[in-house]
């Protein structure tokens, strides 16, 4: 479903799409270290938490809230689309460095390499391919985007579904309070992320010139804020995937992440409501 005429038209913002792809894949990773300071059993949803927080933006997610929050769409796809490809060379080497070495583990990189490949970077060149190629095929999928997205999302939450299904029997003997402790540590999480993002956007916008900058332009730093502060969970599987047992139980690792995942999407969904233009906000109400 990628429309490579979209990313074009996100050229004028150009130097708040870099600062948003740096944010995601080299800044806010920083974090995972403070969170492997936490102390919970099992400790497998903590190093769970601080792998998602290594991972690129969500696929689709941060597009959608930054069109309806009026924000740069073109913008929003362009950090989504260039922090997937690059988080492909990006997440192993950030796994290391941030997660494998603070728990004292031998991250089998290239290993994690090939998975990437193969789920993400193959899939999205023959797609490409068969686009560029079939123009019917790119007018079919153009006429029934809705069908399509919402057949990505059921696979898509199929994948934790079945990481999270083979630890049944060990997920049964944690505590429900201990679960809740993870879900409120991953909303704390997006809660920093869109802190860290909101006076990075301030201030790039003041030194870069105040109300003339590009970073001072609400759609655009709308964008960034939405996109920049949100990870996705279809990536973490296929990182976990490859790797086994080795960061500990999957299906624990993985737990809390998928809660993490809906929570910053509902927290943005109200997040949408201030970052909406008052006119258009005001237009939705008479509506």
């Amino acid at each position: 479903m990628l429309r490579s005429e979209e990313i074009s038209a996100a050229v004028e913002a150009f130097p708040v799409g870099l600062f948003g792809i740096v944010s995601i894949l080299f800044l806010t990773p920083y974090f995972s270290r403070i969170i492997l300071h936490i102390q919970l059993q099992p400790q497998e949803f903590i190093t769970g938490l601080a792998m998602f927080n290594c991972m690129p933006t969500t696929l689709s997610s941060g597009v959608a809230l930054t069109q309806l929050a009026g924000g740069n769409s073109a913008l929003a796809l362009a950090m989504t689309v260039i922090s997937n490809m690059l988080g492909i060379f990006i997440v192993p080497l950030s796994l290391k460095k941030f997660v494998a070495d603070g728990v004292g583990m031998t991250l089998p990189t290239q290993q994690l390499f090939k998975s990437l490949v193969l789920t993400i970077l193959i899939p999205l060149l023959l797609g490409k391919v068969l686009r560029e190629s079939f123009k019917d095929v790119a007018n079919f999928v153009d006429r029934n985007r809705k069908l399509f997205s919402g057949i990505s999302a059921l696979f898509l939450s199929l994948v934790p579904w079945t990481q999270v299904s083979k630890s049944k029997s060990l997920l049964l003997t944690v505590k429900p309070t201990v679960f809740l402790v993870a879900i409120g540590l991953g909303t704390l999480l997006h809660l920093t992320l869109l802190i860290f993002n909101i006076i990075a956007v301030s201030a790039l916008s003041a030194i870069s010139g105040g109300r003339k900058s590009t970073f001072s332009r609400k759609e655009n730093a709308s964008a960034l804020i939405l996109v920049a502060s949100q990870k996705t969970l279809p990536v973490m599987v296929a990182v976990i995937q490859p790797l086994g047992n080795a960061f500990g139980e999957p299906g624990l690792l993985v737990l809390p992440c998928v809660a993490a995942h809906l929570n910053q999407i509902i927290l943005d969904s109200f997040l949408v409501n201030f970052l909406r233009p008052k006119d258009r906000y005001n237009d939705t109400k008479v509506a």
